[in-house]
């Protein structure tokens, strides 16, 4: 039988991550994961096509070398802030005489709630049900098989910018790759990172990427919200280019070199000399100094989100804490910063493995990368829409009824 496969792309401001993966008995097996530079985009959205088209283009050129299958089955990420979620309910009368729920029913209630105002340039990408409630009785995660004459769902509605949706749709078919699904970007994130545990007692995910940072919560293993600000860790690097006036590159590669998220904790004689980062900087810098421009943009990160947590009904209250992913999660003392701001228990994220085949040692670098969790959620929400695992369940189901079947 063919292999299968799943492609992650997660293409994001300033590089594209990806992981391809193959099905071996309802798990996925990393058979490449890589990253590349990403051009033409701002604050997560395309501005540029062409540019962008070319990156994409040598993205897919490597996932080819893996499968060519590989690149017909990618699921892709919408990474603009652009995105807006609005609560709604869909209510149904059940169909059938005997009262029974079927999968007409629930398809009909989700249907009835996502018929919400949307302006004619916005696409909803995602309806998240949080839960279904039969004749007022509510928190059910699964109707079907139950008996009521009224259903009803609570869901999110997640939409998007028409255009930016489009335009990433465009980019990997101009590539030769072809869209299996697209997925928000911090929906993705927390697919990979968060424990049933984690959702269950209230957790916060921020992911911090290099134009843009995003959010999701949930509570009682329900998603309560997620937004996406135009800020990120691209904004600490354009303001110590501003404050030390030094180019733009290098004042990202001293803030990967000297960089801290908590000026308090460095000390007031480290001196860093800015010749090594530029040569045409002249004298010198304490890098107490960096850790102040870096600290002041990172507090202004967290005061958006702790404004979102506000509204949301969930500062300082959320026992599961907070998980930090993305390429910006890698700032020394951020989860300590994370834990003043937020009034939260902070941790950096990775992909749990449990779901996971792993082959080699390289497997487990790009699991505990926390650059890669939003590509590997993408292999798995892929996994989710495509049912692998049940798949690989019904096969061994079959052959132990066949093998029951000729044993004495």
């Amino acid at each position: 039988m063919a292999s299968k496969y799943i492609t992650g792309l997660d293409i994001g401001t300033s590089s594209i991550k990806v992981v391809v993966a193959e099905e071996r008995s309802g798990r996925p097996v990393i058979r490449a994961a890589f990253k590349e530079p990403s051009f033409g985009l701002r604050k997560g959205a395309i501005v540029d096509l062409a540019e962008a088209s070319q990156s994409v283009n040598r993205a897919l050129a490597e996932v080819k070398k893996v499968s060519k299958a590989a690149a017909k089955n990618v699921y892709v990420n919408i990474g603009t802030p652009h995105v807006k979620v609005q609560a709604s309910r869909g209510i149904v009368a059940v169909s059938r005489a005997d009262t029974e729920i079927y999968q007409d029913d629930v398809e009909r209630a989700v249907k009835a709630s996502q018929a919400v105002n949307l302006a004619p340039n916005r696409t909803i990408i995602h309806t998240v049900m949080k839960e279904f409630i039969v004749d007022g009785v509510g928190d059910i995660v699964e109707p079907l098989g139950l008996s009521g004459s009224r259903l009803e769902v609570q869901s999110l509605i997640i939409d998007a910018f028409s255009p930016h949706v489009k335009n990433i749709m465009r980019v990997v078919e101009l590539a030769g790759g072809e869209v299996a699904g697209l997925v928000f970007s911090p929906l993705a994130a927390s697919r990979s990172a968060l424990s049933r545990s984690q959702k269950d007692l209230g957790v916060l995910l921020i992911d911090v990427g290099f134009g843009t940072t995003g959010i999701s919560v949930y509570e009682e293993n329900k998603l309560v919200g997620v937004a996406k600000f135009p800020i990120g860790a691209g904004n600490i690097s354009n303001d110590l280019a501003i404050g030390l006036k030094i180019p733009v590159a290098a004042a990202e590669n001293l803030k990967l070199s000297y960089g801290y998220a908590i000026s308090r904790e460095v000390g007031q004689k480290e001196i860093i000399d800015l010749k090594k980062f530029s040569p045409e900087a002249r004298g010198t810098v304490q890098r107490h100094f960096v850790a102040e421009i870096i600290e002041s943009r990172l507090a202004e990160i967290f005061d958006f989100i702790d404004n979102e947590l506000r509204i949301m009904g969930r500062h300082g209250k959320l026992p599961g804490g907070v998980v930090l992913v993305g390429g910006g999660a890698k700032m020394p003392g951020l989860t300590e910063l994370a834990k003043h701001e937020l009034k939260l228990w902070s941790q950096i994220g990775v992909a749990l493995d449990h779901e996971w085949e792993l082959e080699g040692t390289r497997a487990s670098e790009f699991l505990e990368d926390p650059e890669f969790v939003t590509a590997l959620g993408l292999v798995l929400s892929g996994i989710d829409g495509e049912g692998w695992k049940a798949r690989s369940a019904f096969r061994k189901f079959s052959i132990r009824r066949v093998l029951q079947y000729f044993l004495p």
